[in-house]
């Protein structure tokens, strides 16, 4: 349990047990010695049904009791609406104070008698019978102060509530939030799989915008040797390892994906044939590297790559074929190598 927690079921406790020791002292009812004086000097009002007397934040400088009928006061802000009936009273801070700000709303629920006192007549109870108007005025401050310890309660709870409700929204969010990059991500590589990248190529044709310029294919070349010599844990090591040189070139607004089994993708955003070719290069260079450190087990296998430029024009579909072609040329020459489509006619 937290500290806040704690301190709210501290107040209810404290405060249930005031309010019940206190119920029948601030109960807002005139006794009826209280109810005959205040009928002598209170002005008699008849209201209808649904009828509004005063609203939230109104001036007022009038008390009103109530002869016979039902009133009900809306404090709004989701607080609980209070119904008043015979001999009760409110709006007694406009008579004590003057020009006070009304706190609820005020409405005749049904058909109403009341007796209304402005603030001049409150000197005149005090002249009539002083000890007992300073009895009401002291169950009158008791109630205030009553009211202002369960508004303040009420207000913690809220703010408490509203909390815990941010709280249940961030972990949702985060939760949300990571869901959909479990959703995209590669299990094995953490690099984009072909739901990512479906994604990225939605996103891409937004008009704010531009499409990738250059596209990468990969495949690993004798993939399936290493995982029936070495074992598929070796396998699925060589994959990451192809993964991390990919991932350690990818340029912002571009992407790297694993489009399954022993192939990648790299959609580069800005790129010429010279921006492609180096890019590839550096890929090429970097297997070669810890093909020099992986023996006897294989750290990483050799690649090929197709390569292309991209037609915004056209769709994944059109780049993919175009780049695919170009790889099943550098497999059919060897592999170990990259290789533009043979009718690209910037090929050197």
């Amino acid at each position: 349990m937290t500290s806040d927690n704690a301190a709210i079921m501290a107040d209810d406790r404290e405060l249930g047990v005031a309010h019940m020791a206190m119920a029948e002292i601030v109960h807002p009812v005139l006794s009826p010695d209280e109810f005959a004086l205040f009928s002598r000097f209170g002005r008699q009002r008849e209201v209808a049904a649904g009828e509004v007397l005063f609203r939230r934040g109104d001036s007022g400088d009038a008390m009103f009791v109530i002869v016979s009928g039902i009133v009900d006061l809306n404090f709004g802000e989701d607080l609980v609406v209070k119904y008043l009936g015979p001999g009760e009273f409110f709006g007694e801070l406009g008579l004590l104070i003057g020009d006070h700000r009304r706190g609820a709303d005020a409405r005749a629920a049904t058909e109403l008698s009341l007796l209304e006192l402005g603030h001049p007549d409150f000197q005149k109870l005090v002249d009539h019978d002083p000890g007992r108007v300073a009895f009401f005025l002291r169950r009158t401050i008791m109630r205030v102060v009553s009211n202002e310890q369960m508004l303040i309660r009420q207000l913690r709870r809220r703010n408490h509530d509203l909390e815990a409700a941010l709280d249940n929204l961030y972990t949702t969010t985060h939760q949300l939030n990571h869901t959909e990059e479990l959703v995209r991500t590669d299990e094995l590589t953490g690099l984009h799989n072909r739901r990512g990248l479906t994604l990225y190529l939605q996103e891409c044709r937004q008009p704010s915008r531009t499409p990738p310029q250059g596209l990468l294919l990969i495949d690993c070349d004798r993939f399936k040797c290493i995982n029936d010599e070495h074992g598929h844990l070796v396998g699925d090591r060589v994959l990451q390892a192809v993964a991390n040189i990919l991932r350690s070139v990818v340029q912002p607004g571009g992407l790297a994906c694993r489009l399954g089994g022993d192939e990648f993708c790299l959609l580069v955003h800005e790129a010429d044939a010279a921006a492609l070719e180096h890019v590839a290069g550096f890929i090429l260079h970097a297997v070669h590297g810890l093909l020099e450190r992986s023996q006897p087990v294989p750290r990483v296998c050799p690649v090929s790559i197709g390569a292309c430029l991209l037609d915004p024009a056209r769709d994944w579909n059109d780049w993919y074929a175009h780049a695919d072609s170009a790889l099943y040329e550098a497999k059919r020459r060897g592999g170990n190598r990259l290789q533009w489509p043979v009718d690209w006619l910037g090929a050197g």
